[in-house]
């Protein structure tokens, strides 16, 4: 007779984890694995095979512990072998956040197990951009906080890894848009245009600088972005914003495509993280505030997580309504819960027929 009995799952919800199952849920992968016992393997939660009954299920922390208890791993989604992709990104992230200076490629590959040309190609299909431009970003990132704390701009450009001021105004000019006297004071210096125009969801306010989009929202007017950027020129759009509002239209219509419009956008350095991890979302999936503030460097800050996602200044050019709470229900939205849930439901019919 055979006694065995299978591993307790560690620290898993096992409602929150069958709930991800049956949504296919990748933002799960990788966090735990799920063990059929009728068939004997075990899958990553967003494994696309035909879900099996609940009483046969057994969730596991790691694949080393479903294999313990006798399973092998899914020949479709094969776990193992994601599991050793996702760890690859996560040490690169970290490298590449933790380095004052950005490192090679050849560095980064070596330090995650991979030959320089199959990382590039895995770190973006994972991230959505190269090593160098994530170590970009993150470098502005640490400058957009430096700037905050340091009297000189100098001694911020410094204290964020650039070479000099030469080098921190080469890459500024393409990524941050104000310049960085304009950022802490209120747009001073800058011209903003705006305008307003119709989508499925309402009135949709936009307003930009030259360098892109700085406000995309529902339920605003001219007086909102005046509070916003007191010391900026406000203006009227012209027909270069009325294009641009059209392509931003296109966006609102069918979130669930990426877009590629100019942004010219800001916030503290744990908000711009949490951005920049709601933009890695895919369609039609979700995460929590726990998981978002875990992937920007803050475990624990669920809250702070949250708030960030309701500071986001382009609404859904920054997918803040893939955000929910921990429990999978919708938690808040600056526009309205009856939006998200018309995003949300716009890209999960999107997704379902890719």
């Amino acid at each position: 007779m055979d006694t065995h009995q299978p591993h307790a799952p560690t620290a898993i919800d096992a409602d929150l984890a069958w709930t991800a199952v049956m949504r296919r849920d990748r933002a799960a992968d990788g966090r735990f694995v799920t063990g059929v016992l009728t068939t004997g393997i075990y899958c990553r939660p967003s494994c696309a095979a035909r879900h099996p009954k609940r009483e046969n299920v057994r969730f596991y922390s790691s694949a080393a512990d479903a294999r313990g208890d006798g399973l092998r791993p899914c020949l479709r989604c094969k776990p193992d072998e994601i599991s050793r992709e996702q760890a690859a990104i996560e040490k690169a992230l970290r490298l590449l956040e933790q380095a004052e200076e950005p490192p090679s490629l050849q560095r980064i590959a070596e330090a995650a197990g991979y030959s320089p040309h199959h990382f590039h190609r895995l770190f973006r299909r994972a991230t959505g951009v190269t090593p160098a431009n994530y170590a970009r970003g993150e470098r502005a990132r640490k400058m957009a906080a430096n700037l905050r704390q340091s009297e000189r701009i100098t001694d911020a450009i410094y204290d964020s890894g650039y070479s000099g001021p030469a080098r921190f105004y080469a890459e500024a000019k393409s990524r941050l848009g104000m310049t960085p006297s304009a950022w802490r004071d209120g747009g001073r210096g800058e011209t903003i245009r705006w305008t307003i125009a119709e989508t499925s969801l309402g009135p949709m306010f936009l307003a930009a600088t030259e360098k892109g989009i700085c406000r995309l929202s529902f339920d605003e007017d001219e007086a909102a972005l005046r509070r916003r950027f007191p010391n900026a020129r406000i203006e009227r759009g012209g027909a270069a914003l009325d294009q641009l509002a059209a392509r931003a239209v296109a966006a609102v219509e069918a979130p669930e495509r990426a877009h590629d419009l100019p942004l010219d956008v800001q916030g503290t350095a744990f908000q711009e993280a949490v951005w920049h991890q709601l933009s890695r979302i895919p369609p039609g999936e979700n995460l929590s505030y726990a998981a978002l503030a875990a992937k920007a460097g803050k475990p624990g800050a669920a809250r702070a997580a949250g708030t960030a996602c309701g500071a986001n200044p382009v609404a859904i050019l920054i997918p803040c309504h893939r955000a929910r709470r921990g429990d999978g229900s919708a938690g808040g939205y600056a526009y309205g819960l009856e939006r998200k849930a018309r995003l949300i439901e716009q890209e999960s019919r999107s997704s379902k027929l890719l």
